[in-house]
């Protein structure tokens, strides 16, 4: 895709996210200009010790300037501070919030800038 702008999320409930243009996911990965499933088993995530760098690096290479994070419905999800560390030096944003919140903030900023974000739709 090469449409610069991030997909909004139409649909969040405990299981599924619903993206814009793409379909629904279980949990999702977000960037200007497209989505994907954000499988876990990729990078080895899990809610403790959290979200990786190397779950991150793929929003940044797509151009995110800012990143929302979710922490999950309930906040089980956990964020690395290597990960924080590691976009701070990058330049990029980041915002850390459960899954609802989140997705309000993801899609205002989706308006207007190059946003990113994991969204975790379960605990």
């Amino acid at each position: 895709m090469t449409n610069n702008k991030s997909p909004r999320i139409t649909g969040i409930s405990w299981g599924k996210c619903e993206v814009e243009g793409a379909g629904q996911y279980k949990d999702a990965k977000l960037w200007p200009g497209g989505s994907r499933a954000w499988d876990w088993n990729e990078t080895g995530t899990s809610h403790s010790p959290g979200v990786q760098q190397a779950d991150v690096e793929e929003l940044v290479e797509h151009g995110a300037q800012k990143i929302i994070l979710t922490r999950g419905q309930t906040g089980r999800l956990k964020v690395q501070q290597s990960t924080i560390d590691w976009l701070n030096e990058q330049g990029v944003e980041t915002q850390i919030m459960k899954t609802k919140t989140a997705v309000k903030e993801y899609n205002m900023l989706a308006e207007s800038e190059p946003v990113g974000a994991l969204i975790h739709s379960t605990c």
